[in-house]
């Protein structure tokens, strides 16, 4: 028997035993088992973090959930240090006098009591930090410190080495809201309560039909105070009816709020006759409450408003700092908005490049958030890359063409097309329906005066104001914000978010999709990893799974994952940049990476990743990186194509033409190679023919399509 056959027979009886799940997180530790106090743990992290608080008396976390902690992933050392830089710290801080000081954190990853019962407890494992309170609905923590015994970037390590990473965004935090506008509309919504309710509680006698004849100076008293309490509803609770009615009528145009003025003034001002011509006690109770209602359908859509947060802008997808090299060849963290043209600056694995530059050496960039292409693209030393790609090989220096405001990145987000605040659609039909509606009710109104003008004149008034009142589209103004916002809630609860309600009415109207393909009818895994060639031993797998374990590589993990083998202790492991790998085991040495690495010939018609392997000068085939679709795709494809028209877009070549042909009706639909601007020509096109257009994409390649349709 071969010693590696005899090296497999040993491993298989440990393996399964070490099927254990992490103390910490509930992962199985299948490569890395941890064993303390008979408990296990699947990594480093997870048993550095059950250390501190087992030594800080805090191990009740573990009582409050099953499995409550979090994967702690491996991070580099120098991921917050731009926190140390004194201007960063400023933006950041909401208190600082002396050696207090108070900052929040957005923490996503905050989702049950356990997290809140631990980040509550920071005080308890770190001297400096004084107290932590923790915020569950907006998930962010806010932590008050002694700046003297801990500093702001040791406290983001801290929660990050807890599995609480903050998400910091210094753009956002420089913003300060304002919420003077909410304040306005819940003052207007006060003031009318109050009136209302007055009104109400004072109109009892006429609501109970009270005999007041023997208190008869208690009537007229009764109908002033609810005249006086009426005013402030009618004109500083209602005054942005008045504002939208007269800013239409100034541009020619017969808004919604026309007619809501005229019933309202139709209403205040048949009231106040009647209550001064002690006539009656007017309908200063039904005005009220219609206001009230109207301010509180305000309310609730703006609220639904503020649930959907999408004012992110593309600074947000960009380090706060990156790396500089000095001419001295010194390294220093800067913001990115200090580098300059010429600036050389430091990409490290898994960094988001920052400006259009020159690479100073190969490297591999994965630019599907660009481009909406999934697979990686080699580059050359002294070849120009994109603001927005990902380094997926070791760091490389990048001396920048471009300032960061001035890149290709840039140009796409603020494309014409693609920086629409508004959408004019629901609008516009808003403004159909309510120039006819307001043209009709004034029409009615004037035959209404002709008529009992020469039939009862003492009827006059009476009529055309019950027909202003009868026509007041307060019932319409009130359904729209419930009815669309409420729209937008249930569909958030099945996981569509929609920007604004416009879309909703948008929606129902829709006879075609557009879809991307990459992110969108893909997982986000990119792929799955398929076997071509020889039929492979466990032994031959195992020396595979071992080899691309070596590597950070997009395309080894595929392939590591797609492999159900053991893992050999392999010797020698060198990687090749945009290559391959290589390494020995024993007597046996493997290789795995591009044609020209293994040393063959590859079909260079071939529209698929592919990644060869050999085993001791042996080629034994390639794995072929094919995408992985999202569980009944293709069911979902074909229930809508019964009531739309379907188009595909797609960044990435056409690999996967055939499969997609079969899933949809018309393969002319479907188009690959597409960079952002055809994209956009394409939806603009299909408008063009009259056809309302939805866009479901996830790159920022698919923005200007997205805000087009």
């Amino acid at each position: 028997m071969s010693p590696i056959c005899k090296a497999m027979e040993t491993l298989e009886e440990p393996k399964k035993k070490l099927l254990k799940k992490c103390y910490h997180c509930g992962e199985l530790c299948v490569d890395n088992l941890i064993v303390d106090h008979d408990k296990h743990f699947c990594c480093n992290g997870c048993h550095t973090v059950y250390n501190l608080l087992s030594n800080n008396d805090l191990c009740t976390y573990y009582d409050l959930e099953q499995f409550p902690g979090k994967k702690i992933k491996t991070k580099q050392s120098n991921t917050y240090a731009y926190l140390d830089q004194a201007e960063v710290a400023k933006q950041l801080l909401q208190f600082e006098d002396g050696n207090s000081a108070q900052i929040s954190f957005y923490i996503p990853a905050i989702h049950c009591a356990s997290c809140v019962w631990l980040l509550e407890n920071l005080h308890k494992m770190e001297e400096g930090v004084l107290r932590s309170r923790v915020d569950f609905m907006h998930k962010t923590v806010t932590i008050d410190f002694d700046s003297a015994k801990v500093v702001l970037r040791h406290l983001a390590e801290i929660l990050d080495t807890f599995g609480y990473p903050p998400l910091i965004n210094l753009e956002q935090s420089g913003k300060k809201k304002s919420h003077s506008a909410d304040h306005s509309l819940l003052y207007k919504i006060g003031i009318t309560g109050f009136s209302a309710g007055n009104i109400m509680l004072l109109s009892f006698p006429e609501y109970l039909g009270l005999d007041t004849s023997e208190e008869s100076m208690f009537k007229p008293f009764l109908g002033y105070l609810n005249l006086i309490l009426s005013l402030p509803v009618v004109f500083y609770s209602a005054s942005d009816y008045f504002i939208g009615a007269y800013q239409g009528l100034k541009n020619k145009l017969l808004t919604l709020d026309v007619p809501i003025v005229l019933g309202t003034l139709a209403v205040f001002i048949r009231s106040v006759y009647e209550v001064l011509w002690n006539v009656g006690p007017g309908y200063f109770d039904s005005l009220t409450g219609l206001i009230l209602f109207l301010m509180v359908g305000k309310w609730f859509q703006r609220k639904t408003y503020q649930a959907l947060a999408f004012d992110k802008d593309y600074q947000a997808y960009f380090p706060i700092a990156i790396t500089k090299i000095l001419p001295d060849k010194s390294e220093q963290y800067v913001l990115l908005k200090t580098l300059k043209v010429g600036d050389e600056v430091l990409v490290r694995n898994g960094e988001i490049i920052p400006a259009d530059g020159i690479l100073e050496q190969d490297s591999l960039i994965d630019y599907s958030f660009v481009t909406g292409e999934a697979r990686p693209v080699s580059k050359k030393a002294g070849e120009s890359v994109y603001a927005g790609g990902k380094n997926l090989s070791n760091a490389f220096g990048l001396k920048l063409e471009k300032e960061v405001s001035q890149s290709y990145l840039l140009q796409l987000w603020e494309n014409k097309s693609t920086n629409k605040t508004s959408d004019v659609y629901f609008t516009e039909l808003i403004l159909k329906f309510s120039r006819y509606f307001t043209a009709g009710t004034l029409i009615i109104s004037a035959a209404t005066f002709a008529f009992w003008y020469f039939v009862d004149p003492n009827k006059m008034l009476f009529a055309v104001t019950s027909v202003l009142l009868v026509a007041c589209p307060c019932a319409l103004a009130l359904s729209i914000p419930f009815a669309l916002s409420n729209s937008m809630r249930w569909l958030g609860k099945a996981g569509l978010f929609l920007k604004s309600t416009d879309n909703v009415e948008k929606l129902a109207q829709c006879d075609t999709i557009v879809f991307d393909k990459t992110g969108t009818l893909t997982t986000s895994q990119n792929g799955v990893a398929t076997f071509v060639g020889k039929e492979l031993t466990e032994t031959e797998k195992s020396l595979i799974k071992s080899l691309t374990r070596q590597s950070s590589h997009p395309v080894s993990k595929l392939i590591y994952k797609s492999l159900n083998a053991s893992i050999l202790p392999l010797q020698n492991v060198v990687e090749t940049t945009g290559k391959g790998l290589k390494a020995t085991y024993q007597f046996t040495t493997i290789a795995l990476g591009s044609a020209n690495f293994i040393g063959v010939e590859e079909n260079t018609e071939s529209l698929h990743t592919r990644s060869f392997v050999s085993i001791n000068g042996t080629v034994m085939g390639y794995f072929q990186i094919g995408n992985e679709y999202r569980n009944d795709l293709k069911k979902c494809i074909q229930t809508l194509n019964q009531d739309y028209q379907l188009h595909l877009l797609s960044g990435d070549n056409e690999s996967e033409k055939q499969y997609l042909s079969t899933i949809f009706n018309n393969p002319n639909n479907i188009r690959f190679n597409q960079n952002p601007h055809n994209k956009l020509a394409y939806v603009q096109d299909l408008k063009k023919q009259h056809h309302q257009v939805a866009m479901l994409g996830d790159g920022l390649n698919d923005a200007g399509a997205l805000m087009e349709s």
